[in-house]
C-alpha cells in the first residue's frame, strides 16, 4: 500500500495589524527621526530657541488632534483610542509659558508645513475616523518610545528640570507603565473594527503622517543652522 502524502502545513497566521502598520511605514518614520533637525537637536548643536520653535509647532498639531476628539468619543472606530491619559495640549502649554513667558501666543504662527500638518490632522478628525487613528497612533506611541530620548536630551543640553516644565510634554504622569500601555495601544490597534481595504487606508495615511512631520523637519532646519 502507497504511502500517503505529508499533510501541507497549515497556512501561517496573518501578522497583527500593529506590526503591519510598523513594518510598512518604517522607511517613512526612519526619514523623519534621522532629518538633520532631530539629529542636530539630539545632538545638543542648536540652541534653545530651536527647540523651543520645536514645542510650537508641536502645539499645532495637537491642537488638531485633541480639540475635536471628545467629538469621536463614541465613534466606534476612534473612540477606543482617546484616552484622556494621553492629552498633551494643557502640558504643551506650560512648557511654552516657561519656554516664552506668558505672553508666549503673542505674534505665534505655524510654518507653512506644520500649517498643512494640522489640516490634514483636522480633516481626518472630522470627516474620517480611520485617518485619525492613523495620526493618533504616530504622535502617540511615538511621544511615549522616541520622545523620551527628546527629554532627556533637552534636559541635559538646557538644564530643564527632569521632568519639570521645559519638558513636560514628554511626560505622561498618568501613564505609570508606558511599556503595558503601548501593548494595551497595539491590541486596539489589532481590532480596528474596519475591512481590509480600510486598513490598507489607514497604512498609507501612517506613511502620510510620517511624511508630513519629515517636512515640518526639514523647514525648521532651513531656519535653524547650527549653533556655533
Amino acid at each position: 500500500m502507497e504511502a500517503s502524502s505529508p499533510a501541507p502545513p497549515p497556512p501561517s497566521a496573518p501578522a497583527p495589524f500593529s506590526a503591519v502598520i510598523r513594518t510598512a511605514s518604517h522607511e517613512q518614520h526612519t526619514e523623519a527621526e534621522n532629518s538633520s533637525f532631530m539629529s542636530d537637536l539630539l545632538g545638543g548643536r542648536l540652541g534653545v530657541g530651536a527647540y523651543r520653535r520645536y514645542t510650537e509647532q508641536l502645539w499645532f498639531v495637537y491642537r488638531a488632534l485633541e480639540d475635536a476628539s471628545p467629538s469621536l468619543a463614541a465613534d466606534p472606530v476612534a473612540g477606543p483610542f482617546i484616552r484622556p491619559e494621553l492629552a498633551r495640549t494643557a502640558a504643551l502649554e506650560r512648557d511654552l509659558a516657561h519656554l516664552g513667558g506668558p505672553r508666549w501666543r503673542t505674534g505665534l504662527e505655524p510654518l507653512a508645513a506644520t500649517a498643512a500638518y494640522a489640516d490634514r490632522v483636522a480633516a481626518c478628525t472630522r470627516d474620517w475616523p480611520a485617518g485619525f487613528v492613523a495620526h493618533h497612533y504616530t504622535r502617540y506611541l511615538g511621544d511615549l518610545s522616541g520622545g523620551q530620548i527628546i527629554r532627556g536630551t533637552a534636559e541635559k543640553t538646557w538644564g530643564f528640570a527632569r521632568k519639570g516644565d521645559g519638558v513636560r510634554f514628554y511626560v505622561f504622569e498618568d501613564i505609570p507603565n508606558p511599556a503595558a500601555f503601548k501593548r494595551e495601544y497595539r491590541a486596539l490597534l489589532d481590532a480596528l473594527p474596519v475591512d481590509e481595504l480600510e486598513k490598507q487606508r489607514v497604512v498609507d495615511e501612517c506613511k502620510r503622517a510620517f511624511r508630513l512631520n519629515s517636512a515640518v523637519f526639514r523647514e525648521l532646519g532651513g531656519q535653524f543652522p547650527l549653533s556655533a
